[in-house]
C-alpha cells in the first residue's frame, strides 16, 4: 500500500467547472522511462507512484503512446490504492474513429486498459479544423453527453493543434471542462497561443498545457548564445526550471504537463512547481525569457516538437530524430558529434537507415504534422546539412568514439 504523500509543498490549481484541485505538475505518460525499446516497466511505476506520493494527482496518456501500451502500462501502475489518488486524463483517436460506434467501442476498450470503470478527464485527441468536423458530424459531442451520462466519462475536454480561429470555434461548440494546448516561450503565437489560453479561461476552461520544454529542446544542451541570457539572471536555474516557471507564471494555466523519466528531472519539477505560483516572476526574469526565446529563434531551422505524429513514415524515414539533430546542428551543439550522431543513429551504420534520403515526398507526413511543417521540404534541407560527403567520412571515427563510449 502506498505511503502517506507529502502533498504540503505541492501546488494545487483549481478547475473552475468542478472544483477539484489539480497539482500543477502533470505526469505525461508519452515519454515514459524505456529499456531496450520497451517501457521499463519497474522503473516508471516507481516514478509514476513516487511522484504521486509527493503530491502529483493528474496523469495523462492517449492511445499511441509507446506504440499502444502507455495505456495498458499506466493500468498495471496505477495498482495498489494510486489509481484512487489520482485524475487520469485518456483521449479519444480521430484517426481511428470512422463510426459513432467507433466512438463508444474505444473508450470501453481503454477502460478496460486502464483498469477503470471511468476516465476522469476525456479529450478529444490533436483536433485541428478536419478533424473536428468530422468529428462533429459523426456525434462526437452527443457520445461525450451519454458517456458522461453513463459515467464512463467525468470531464471532457480536447487537445488542440490547429489554427486559432479553429480554436476559438471549438470552444464555443461545447460546454467545456477543459482543454490541452501546446504553450512554452517559444510558442506565444503558435496555434492557440496567449491569445487562445486567454479566450479558454475567461470561458472558466481549465488549460492543460503540454511541450512546455518543446520535446525537451528547452533544456538540456542548450547553445551558447541561450546559456549566456540564463547566466545574466540573479537566481541561477536550469533551462528546464526558467521554461517550466515560465508557463505556471500564466494564472490562467491549470495543469503543466511534462513527460517525466529521469529521476532528477521529475525531483526538479517537483521542487521547480512548489513556489511557481502566478505573477511571480520579475520583469527582469520576464526579459530575459524574451531574449532566450529570441535565440532560439535566431538558431533554429525547424519547428518540429518531437511528438511524432507524423510517424511511422511508409518509407521508414525517422522524422522527428531527423529534426532534432538538424536544429541541434543550427543550434552549434557540437557539430561535429551531431554529424555523427545522424551518420551512426540514422544511416544505416548500427541499424537499419532512417535517414532524410529515404524521403519520398509523398506528403502523408504533412496532413499529420500538427506544426504545420513543410516536412518533405525540410527533410531536403536536412539531407543537403547532414547527409552529404563530410558526414559519411566521419562514420567510420564516429564507429570508433561510440564503441569506446559503449565499452566505458
Amino acid at each position: 500500500m502506498p505511503r502517506h504523500d507529502e502533498r504540503d509543498t505541492m501546488q494545487y490549481r483549481h478547475v473552475p467547472k468542478n472544483g477539484d484541485q489539480l497539482s500543477a505538475l502533470g505526469f505525461g505518460a508519452m515519454r515514459l522511462a524505456t529499456k531496450r525499446g520497451r517501457i521499463d516497466e519497474e522503473r516508471a511505476t516507481r516514478q509514476i507512484r513516487d511522484a504521486i506520493d509527493k503530491g502529483v494527482n493528474y496523469i495523462d496518456t492517449a492511445v499511441p503512446y509507446h506504440g499502444g501500451e502507455s495505456e495498458r502500462f499506466l493500468g498495471r501502475a496505477l495498482g495498489d490504492g494510486y489509481r484512487e489518488r489520482v485524475k487520469v486524463a485518456t483521449k479519444l483517436p480521430p484517426w481511428s474513429v470512422k463510426t459513432r460506434e467507433d466512438m463508444d467501442r474505444i473508450l470501453d476498450i481503454q477502460r478496460k486498459k486502464l483498469q477503470t470503470d471511468h476516465i476522469d478527464y476525456y479529450l478529444l485527441h490533436s483536433l485541428d479544423a478536419n478533424h473536428w468536423k468530422r468529428l462533429r458530424d459523426l456525434g462526437v459531442l452527443q457520445f461525450l453527453d451519454a458517456a458522461k451520462a453513463a459515467g464512463k466519462i467525468t470531464n471532457a475536454g480536447f487537445s488542440f493543434h490547429g489554427d486559432r480561429k479553429t480554436f476559438f470555434e471549438i470552444i464555443d461548440a461545447y460546454d467545456w471542462t477543459f482543454c490541452q494546448i501546446q504553450y512554452n516561450f517559444l510558442d506565444e503565437t503558435n496555434q492557440a497561443g496567449t491569445e487562445g489560453l486567454r479566450y479558454a479561461a475567461a470561458r472558466k476552461i481549465a488549460i492543460m498545457v503540454m511541450e512546455p520544454l518543446r520535446g525537451g529542446m528547452l533544456a538540456g544542451k542548450l547553445p551558447a548564445e541561450v546559456t549566456q541570457c540564463y547566466s545574466q539572471a540573479e537566481t541561477k536555474r536550469s533551462a528546464a526550471a526558467w521554461a517550466l516557471r515560465w508557463v505556471w507564471n500564466h494564472p490562467e494555466v491549470t495543469v503543466v504537463l511534462s513527460g517525466m523519466n529521469d529521476e532528477a528531472h521529475i525531483a526538479e519539477n517537483i521542487q521547480t512547481c512548489e513556489d511557481a505560483l502566478p505573477g511571480t516572476m520579475t520583469v527582469d526574469e520576464l526579459a530575459m525569457m524574451e531574449r532566450v526565446a529570441g535565440a532560439y529563434k535566431r538558431l533554429m531551422k525547424v519547428g518540429c516538437t518531437g511528438c511524432a505524429y507524423c510517424m511511422p513514415c511508409p518509407f521508414g524515414v525517422n522524422i522527428p530524430q531527423c529534426f532534432f539533430l538538424y536544429n541541434e546542428y543550427h543550434m552549434g551543439i557540437n557539430r561535429l558529434m551531431t554529424r555523427g550522431m545522424y551518420g551512426m543513429g540514422l544511416m544505416g551504420v548500427m541499424g537499419t537507415p532512417a535517414d532524410a534520403s529515404l524521403c519520398r515526398q509523398c506528403g502523408k507526413c504533412v496532413k499529420a504534422c500538427p506544426q504545420k511543417i513543410a516536412i518533405p521540404e525540410e527533410l531536403k534541407n536536412v539531407r543537403r546539412t547532414l547527409g552529404g560527403l563530410r558526414t559519411k567520412l566521419l562514420l567510420p571515427l564516429a564507429k570508433l568514439m561510440f564503441s569506446a563510449g559503449v565499452k566505458e
